[in-house]
C-alpha cells in the first residue's frame, strides 16, 4: 500500500488570486458605469435639446386649420361668392360595432349606391381605423335629417360639415368671378415653386378662372394650425395650442348685378357678349358671355358627363367672349375718323361723293358700299351718321395702314386692356410688320381698304372696344377696366372682437392720347350723338323715345367671303357665316356715365342697329331707371329686383344639383 500524498494549500496565494481577481472584476464593474454614467450624460445634458425634440415630435403633432376664403360682393353689397356649408357622411370604423351591416343599414335608409359603399370599404383597408372615412361625400337637406333621427342607432357614423365656395346666381357671373374647384398636381407644383405650398395645407379648393384665380391670393387667407398631444398610435389625446387661420379679404367689385342680369335677358337665345363700363373709373358694371354655364358644378368636381356636354357644344360656353376678338366692322369708323383728322388728310368739311362704290386705280374690283346706290356727297359727319363705306375706304386709302395701326394701338386695339381677369385675349391689329411675321407676305392696298371699314385681320375684343370709347369720350384720358372696387379685411382686436377694415383699390392713370387739335374729339363724339338722335340715322331706330341723351355708332361685321357679283342674303347663308352685329354706345352725351359696347354672332336678319343696339338700349335703360331718369320703356317690366332674382337662381341651382 503507497503512502497517501497529502497536499498542502497556499493560502497565501489564494488570496492574492482572489484579490487579483476582485480587482478586475471592480475595474471592469467601475469602467461599464463610467461608459454608463457617460451616456446618460450625453443623453440627458449634451445631447438633450436634439432628443427632446424628436421626442415631442412623435408626441406632438401640429394640424393645419385651413382659413375662411373670402366674399365677393357687387357694388351694391349683393353677395355673388359665398362659402356654404356642404354636409358629408362619416364613419369611424372602431366606433362601429359590425361595420358591414351597419354599413348595408345605413345604405337603404339614405339611398346609397352599391359603388359608393365598395370605394368606402377599399378606403377603409388603407386607413387606421380610429380615422374618420367619408362614406357619402354630399347630403341633400332630406339625407340630413332623415339620419338626425337616426343617429342614435348608427354609433360611429356622423354627419362632416365644411364650407364650400357657391355661386348664387351659377351662370349669370362664372365668365367674371370664375371658380374655385380642387387643387391638381399642376397647381401644387405651382404653389411649390412659389413658395405658398404651406400656406394650403389644409385647403382643398384654388380659384381656376377670373377674379377667384385672379385675386386668390387676397381671398384665400393665411392658415392656421392646431397644436395636438398625440399617443403611440398617432390618436389625438389633446390640443395643447390653437392659433387660428386668418380669413381670407372680402372684395366688393363693381360690378352691377342687375345689369348683369338684363344683359343676359337681352342676349337669351343669342350668342354674344356685352360689356359696360363706367368711363370715369374704368369700373366694369356688367360683362355677359351668352352662352354661359354653371361654376358651382367644378366646385364639388364635374363629372365626365358634363364636361364632355360642355365642351362639344357648338355654342361654346367656356368661352368668354367679351374677351375674345370679333371684326369690328363700323362701330371703329369714328376712331378712324379722328385718325384722319390728326395726320390732316381730311378735315371737318372734306367731302366726296359716293355712287355705291369705291375702285382702286388700275383695278377691276369693285368695293361696294352697304347702300346700293350709295349716299350722294358726304362729309365727316355724314359718313358716321350712315356708316358710310365709301368715305371711308377713300380714307383708308390716304393714310395707309401704318398711319392706321398706329393710331389705334394708341386707343389699345391690338393689345391687353390690363383688366383684373386672366383670360384676356390680345385680338389682332393688324399692320405691314405683323402680316410678315404671321403669313411672310406683303401688305396689299386692298386689305388697307377693308382695314377701313373694320375688316380684314382685325379683330377687337367687346372690351377693348369698351376701353376706346372711354379714352374717346374723356378726350383721350385712358382708364384700365376692372372689377375690383375695394377690399374688406376682418381680423380679431387683442380683446377677441371682430373688427373690418374697408380699403377702397385705387387704379394708376395711363400716359393720355394727346391730340394736335382739341376740336377734333368734339367733331367725331357729335357725329356719334348725331348718329343716334338725327332721324334716319343708323342708330336712331334702337334708342327712339329715351328720357336720356344717348351717342352711338352701329356695326355689320361680315364673317364669310362674298364674290364680287355674288349678293349677301342671311336667309340662304349657313348660320356659322352669317354677318355678327356690333354696336358701342355711351350715356349721357355730356359727361359721359355709362359705355356699352354689344357683339352677337351670327344674325338671322338685319345688322347692328336692328340686333344689338336694342341690347344696348335695354343696358342704359336699367342703369338710368334706377334714378329719376326713366325710358318709354316699361320700368316694371325693365327693373329687376336683385334679391328676388338672388332667390329664383338658389332655387333653379337646387333642383340642378338634385338631378346631378
Amino acid at each position: 500500500m503507497s503512502p497517501r500524498r497529502i497536499i498542502i494549500r497556499n493560502h497565501s496565494a489564494e488570496a492574492n488570486l482572489f484579490a487579483r481577481r476582485t480587482f478586475i472584476a471592480f475595474v471592469g464593474v467601475l469602467s461599464l458605469l463610467l461608459i454608463l454614467f457617460s451616456n446618460i450624460y450625453l443623453l440627458q445634458v449634451d445631447s438633450f435639446e436634439k432628443y427632446q425634440t424628436r421626442s415631442n415630435s412623435n408626441r406632438i403633432k401640429l394640424l393645419p386649420v385651413a382659413p375662411n376664403r373670402g366674399l365677393i360682393y357687387d357694388r351694391n353689397g349683393i353677395i355673388l361668392a359665398d362659402n356654404k356649408p356642404v354636409y358629408s357622411l362619416a364613419v369611424i370604423p372602431e366606433e362601429v360595432d359590425s361595420l358591414e351591416a351597419n354599413i348595408q343599414e345605413i345604405s337603404k335608409l339614405l339611398d346609397i349606391s352599391v359603388d359608393r359603399q365598395e370605394k368606402f370599404f377599399k378606403a377603409a383597408k388603407g386607413k387606421r381605423r380610429f380615422k374618420q372615412i367619408e362614406l357619402l361625400p354630399r347630403l341633400s337637406e332630406q339625407q340630413v335629417a332623415l339620419f338626425s333621427v337616426n343617429q342614435h342607432k348608427f354609433p360611429g357614423i356622423f354627419v362632416d360639415a365644411r364650407l364650400k365656395r357657391y355661386y348664387p346666381f351659377s351662370e349669370l357671373t362664372t365668365h367674371n368671378l370664375g371658380y374655385v374647384a380642387r387643387i391638381n398636381r399642376k397647381d401644387a407644383n405651382k404653389l411649390k415653386q412659389q413658395g405658398k405650398f404651406e400656406n394650403y395645407a389644409a385647403t382643398h379648393g384654388i380659384g381656376k378662372l377670373g377674379i377667384e384665380k385672379y385675386y386668390e391670393e387676397l381671398l384665400h387667407g393665411t392658415i392656421g394650425h392646431q397644436e395636438v398631444e398625440i399617443n403611440n398610435q398617432g390618436r389625438i389625446i389633446r390640443t395643447l395650442n390653437y392659433t387660428p387661420p386668418v380669413q381670407g379679404k372680402d372684395l366688393t367689385l363693381t360690378l352691377d348685378i342687375e345689369l348683369q342680369m338684363i344683359a343676359k335677358r337681352a342676349l337669351s337665345g343669342k350668342r354674344g357678349a356685352v360689356v359696360a363700363m363706367n368711363p370715369r373709373t374704368g369700373g366694369i358694371l356688367a360683362m355677359y358671355s351668352n352662352p354661359s354655364y354653371d361654376g358651382n358644378l367644378f366646385v364639388h368636381g364635374i363629372s365626365s358627363k358634363n364636361y364632355k356636354k360642355l365642351l362639344n357644344s357648338k355654342d361654346l360656353p367656356l368661352i368668354n367672349r367679351a374677351v375674345q376678338g370679333y371684326p369690328p366692322a363700323s362701330t371703329v369708323k369714328p376712331f378712324l375718323a379722328l385718325t384722319g383728322l390728326e395726320e390732316q388728310v381730311i378735315t371737318a368739311s372734306t367731302k366726296i361723293w359716293d355712287p355705291g362704290w369705291y375702285q382702286l386705280e388700275g383695278l377691276p374690283n369693285k368695293y361696294r358700299d352697304w347702300k346700293k346706290w350709295g349716299h350722294g356727297w358726304v362729309n365727316l359727319t355724314k359718313a358716321i351718321e350712315q356708316s358710310c363705306n365709301i368715305y371711308f375706304f377713300d380714307l383708308a386709302f390716304k393714310l395707309g395702314i401704318t398711319k392706321i395701326s398706329t393710331m389705334m394701338e394708341r386707343f389699345g386695339f391690338g393689345d391687353y386692356t390690363g383688366i383684373d381677369i386672366h383670360e384676356e385675349s390680345r385680338a389682332i391689329m393688324p399692320s405691314v410688320a405683323w402680316k410678315r411675321d404671321r403669313y411672310n407676305k406683303s401688305w396689299y392696298t386692298g386689305e388697307t381698304l377693308s382695314v377701313g371699314i373694320g375688316q380684314s385681320y382685325w379683330t377687337v375684343t367687346p372690351l377693348q372696344l369698351t376701353q376706346a370709347i372711354t379714352t374717346l369720350v374723356n378726350h383721350g384720358e385712358r382708364k384700365v377696366p376692372h372689377f375690383l372696387k375695394a377690399t374688406k379685411e376682418i381680423a380679431k382686436d387683442e380683446e377677441g372682437v371682430s373688427q373690418s377694415t374697408l380699403e377702397e383699390v385705387i387704379y394708376e392713370e395711363q400716359a393720355p392720347l394727346v391730340l394736335k387739335q382739341e376740336k377734333h374729339w368734339d367733331l367725331v363724339l357729335e357725329a356719334m350723338h348725331n348718329t343716334v338722335q338725327k332721324f334716319g340715322a343708323t342708330a336712331h331706330a334702337p334708342f327712339k323715345g329715351a328720357k336720356y341723351d344717348a351717342a352711338g355708332k352701329t356695326g355689320s361685321a361680315q364673317v364669310a367671303r362674298i364674290k364680287q357679283n355674288e349678293k349677301y342674303d342671311a336667309g340662304t347663308t349657313q348660320e356659322n357665316k352669317r354677318d355678327n352685329a356690333m354696336f358701342i354706345a355711351f350715356a349721357p352725351y355730356k359727361n359721359p356715365e355709362i359705355v356699352v359696347a354689344v357683339a352677337i354672332e351670327n344674325v338671322a336678319k338685319g345688322g347692328g342697329g336692328t340686333n344689338a343696339g336694342p341690347v344696348a338700349r335695354q343696358i342704359m335703360d336699367q342703369y338710368f331707371g334706377n334714378r329719376e331718369i326713366t325710358s318709354s320703356m316699361d320700368s316694371s317690366s325693365s327693373q329687376l329686383n336683385a334679391k328676388t332674382l338672388q332667390h329664383m337662381h338658389q332655387s333653379q341651382l337646387a333642383q340642378t344639383q338634385e338631378s346631378d
